[in-house]
């Protein structure tokens, strides 16, 4: 935890009764105990800077079954069908799990979807659901992250707030945990991580913000020599790394968005809290993320990434879904998605909420559904986006696709189209200066395009 005191007498009171000016506290970004500044993107050369468009992604830690979610199966067998049953929503002749009333309420505002593919192997990572692509085969450095891309591309909506802000805490099984890696674009576009790996690792204390100025001018110093002195090129654009955190530090914008005590009571409740303690080796399920989240955007954010649970549900699947996950769940997602019409933010917000495959049609002898890479589902909101259909089709019992695939990087192409982005025009380039396109060869949806 990075804490900066200062001496200023006057100031606003958090919940704890400590002053943000007293004690503004920036948690690290937790790459490899690296500095706020070392992990902060200056301001990009190019890209749309007055655009206020911005992404949500929900990682849904684990995969979750689509079949007990979006995809009901009442016509297949008992074994495969299994304890859910389908609820009618706002929207004529689409149905989804009777355990996610407040999605049912405002579906007009939703696009399930149910045939999504591209996993390659089954195997837990959420590298795809935050790249569009598999993990094999990466060019140098690792393919980036479309928050660390958006990040390159257009730099900061507002120089006090990173571009991208990764509200994942570490997980017991690291994949779970990565709000979505920088690849070879450098941690200069990693995610600014507010609970992160490194929260705890840096202390500043008694640094008044004069004294702090003064450290500014003597790290600048320090970082031309070792630029200088760096035949790799790694202190490249450190100076500019350092301003910005300078303007993070030294602004309240960043810290009244992660401040809650801030949101209007009614507002908080609408969300809940769900729980801070992480769920097996998994996430939180955290419902304060979400509203966070929404915070985070407001304020300049162009990319913020969550995690949410353990659905990895090889057992006892129809009372981890009832008991622990899909009613927070649904009333955490569907009040953002709410939230976010009622501030007139929708048609500039994109929201995708998904996990890396789905589950076995057959229910094992444990209760339980096995990882399933051929076919699972995901949900978009906002982003001036059709909603109020359903996109793509399972056979009857849930296993194949039927009708229109939808692969990880087609989302991905619409998520860079709805920021401004042209994702087959656009390239970034990696470790050895080649150029890479956004997404491999997959189309933006056309059926979501207005």
């Amino acid at each position: 935890m990075l804490s900066i005191h200062s001496a200023a007498k006057k100031a606003t009171q958090l919940c704890d009764g400590i002053s943000r000016r007293e004690v503004l506290k920036i948690g690290a970004l937790g790459m490899g105990g690296l500095t706020l500044p070392q992990l902060l993107q200056a301001e990009a050369a190019a890209g749309i800077r007055g655009s206020q468009k911005s992404i949500i992604m929900i990682y849904m830690v684990g995969a979750p079954p689509h079949q007990d979610m979006y995809d009901l199966k009442m016509d297949a067998p008992s074994e495969i069908r299994g304890e859910s049953r389908p609820m009618a929503t706002n929207v004529p002749g689409i149905q989804i799990s009777e355990l996610m009333p407040g999605i049912a309420k405002i579906m007009d505002k939703c696009v399930p979807l149910r045939s999504v593919y591209g996993s390659p192997n089954g195997a837990h990572d959420s590298f795809i659901c935050y790249t569009g692509r598999p993990t094999q085969n990466q060019p140098p450095g690792g393919w980036p992250s479309i928050g660390s891309t958006i990040s390159q591309l257009q730099g900061p909506a507002d120089p006090s707030v990173p571009p991208f802000v990764g509200l994942s805490p570490d997980a017991g099984h690291p994949p779970y945990g990565s709000p979505g890696l920088p690849g070879f674009l450098g941690v200069g576009n990693a995610a600014f991580r507010p609970s992160g790996p490194a929260e705890k690792s840096m202390i500043l204390s008694d640094i008044t913000l004069d004294r702090m100025n003064d450290r500014k001018q003597l790290l600048q110093s320090f970082d031309r020599f070792r630029r200088d002195a760096d035949a790799s090129r790694t202190m490249e654009g450190i100076d500019q790394m350092y301003g910005q955190a300078m303007d993070i530090l030294s602004s309240g914008r960043l810290a009244d968005a992660l401040d809650l005590s801030k949101e209007d009571p009614a507002t908080r409740e609408r969300y809940g809290k769900g729980s801070p303690a992480k769920y097996g080796d998994g996430a939180p399920r955290n419902l304060e993320h979400f509203l966070m989240a929404r915070r985070l955007v407001e304020a300049g954010a162009r990319v913020v990434t969550l995690n949410f649970g353990r659905w990895d549900f090889h057992s006892r699947n129809f009372s981890e879904l009832r008991d622990t996950h899909l009613p927070w769940f649904d009333q955490g997602l569907s009040a953002l998605i709410e939230d976010l019409h009622d501030r007139g933010m929708a048609d500039d917000v994109s929201v995708v909420a998904w996990g890396e495959f789905g589950r076995t049609p057959k229910i094992n002898k444990d209760g339980g559904r096995d990882h399933w890479p051929r076919v699972g589902g995901g949900l978009l909101a906002g982003g001036g986006m059709k909603t109020g259909q359903v996109i793509g089709s399972t056979d009857r019992l849930g296993g194949e696709i039927d009708s229109r695939p939808i692969h990880f990087g087609e989302v991905h192409a619409t998520l860079y189209q709805n920021m401004g982005i042209n994702p087959h025009s656009t390239m970034v380039r990696d470790f050895a200066g080649r150029p890479h396109f956004l997404v491999d060869n997959h189309p933006a949806m056309p059926e979501l395009i207005g």
